[in-house]
């Protein structure tokens, strides 16, 4: 018997994916990437963080998985720092989606994984015994190729996304590229999702020549919602609030966030919650105004964070939105933001420290709200 999906109290989810009811349009880039791994390409996905990597990924896989085309896999490797956190994270992922109820499977797991340690658990509600994994350190590598070797053995198609791939690079160990190339490229029936934000390391691991990933994968960049499909989407679900959301209005709201995903979700979600029967300019900036307040100390721990220089770059840039040539002249005479060679060296903390965005040589302020709590200043 199918499960009944919930209906959310807020149409606009924050975080999760729950269903295609509850996901805006990119309808392009899902065809792309499912067609991508049913054909045997591996895909590199990039975007800014909070652009919606992560929920069309899970778009993607919940059309897989209804199609019954492959078992879909999701390993965050945002917090690992080692090969051996990362197949431990492949493990839990692969092996957490059995069904431990049955003993044939349980047996199957112990005696396949010889270097695994399952960890049996019972739910203390339901009841139902759940293992996780714990993966040694000496014996990371030899883990990975069991866990390979039974996916390549299930007789299934599958796929793992791996998001923020690009901590791979910051591991302790040196060889991890080269140690994961040489797996993957000798699997044909395991197929790979690589997505980050960090868009310049990822471009370096899969288009130098000198890296093992070279070539290997597809790259699809995510960008912004176009405006008409994100504004169809929110006058759907406002208006079956009794609430009215028109044309110009949304793209007020729209460029205000720069189109960026979850920052346009955060005011639909709290436009739809206010219950204004008509949003206007006017209850937009309300709602805006109030969630930059609620979250002014936090902007103010990162102003904090700065050297002086930094900070005056930050408030240019977050009062020009958008800024083609930081290092020219015209720009820097502007604001008054002294020595080229000063700003040179902000601007490459600041894009590191993820509070500007090098949009492909366009820069922003990362964080919308903190944006616009820089403009007051």
């Amino acid at each position: 018997m199918p499960v009944k999906k919930p209906t959310p109290p807020n149409p606009f989810l924050l975080t999760g994916y729950l269903s295609p009811d509850y996901f805006c349009d990119r309808e392009e880039e899902t065809k792309r990437l499912i067609s991508a791994l049913l054909n045997g390409r591996n895909v590199t996905l990039i975007s800014p963080r909070r652009m919606g990597k992560t929920g069309l990924i899970r778009h993607a896989f919940h059309h897989l998985n209804i199609g019954k085309q492959a078992k879909c896999y999701y390993v965050d490797l945002y917090k690992t720092d080692s090969l051996s956190s990362l197949v431990e994270q492949l493990a839990n992922a692969v092996l957490g989606s059995l069904d431990t109820t049955e003993d044939k499977i349980i047996r199957q797991v112990t005696t396949f994984f010889k270097s695994l340690r399952p960890l049996f658990s019972f739910d203390s509600l339901s009841g139902v015994p759940t293992f996780t994994v714990d993966v040694k350190p000496e014996l990371a590598e030899y883990s990975l190729t069991e866990i390979f070797s039974y996916m390549e053995q299930s007789g299934q198609q599958c796929v793992i996304a791996m998001d923020e791939f690009q901590s791979i690079v910051n591991y302790k160990e040196r060889n991890v590229e080269a140690l994961l190339r040489s797996h993957i490229q000798h699997l044909t029936s395991v197929h790979f999702i690589f997505s980050g934000s960090q868009r310049h390391v990822l471009e370096n691991m899969f288009v130098s020549a000198n890296r093992p990933f070279y070539q290997s994968t597809q790259i699809l960049n995510l960008n912004e919602i176009q405006e008409q499909s994100y504004y169809e989407f929110a006058k759907e679900k406002l208006s079956g609030h009794g609430q009215t959301l028109n044309t110009d209005a949304f793209g007020y709201l729209y460029e205000k966030l720069a189109g960026h995903t979850w920052y346009v979700q955060v005011l639909l979600n709290c436009l739809y919650e206010s219950g204004e029967p008509l949003i206007t300019l006017d209850v937009i900036d309300d709602t805006l105004n109030r969630v930059v307040d609620e979250n002014e100390a936090t902007f103010q721990t990162f102003m904090r964070l700065v050297t002086p220089t930094q900070a005056k770059l930050l408030r240019a840039i977050a009062k020009e939105k958008s800024v083609q040539q930081a290092l020219g002249q015209s720009f820097i005479s502007q604001h008054h933001l002294g020595a080229t060679s000063s700003i040179r060296s902000a601007l490459k903390t600041l894009v590191e420290k993820e509070l500007v965005l090098d949009a492909q040589g366009a820069y922003q302020v990362y964080d919308r709200f903190f944006a616009l709590w820089l403009q007051r200043q």
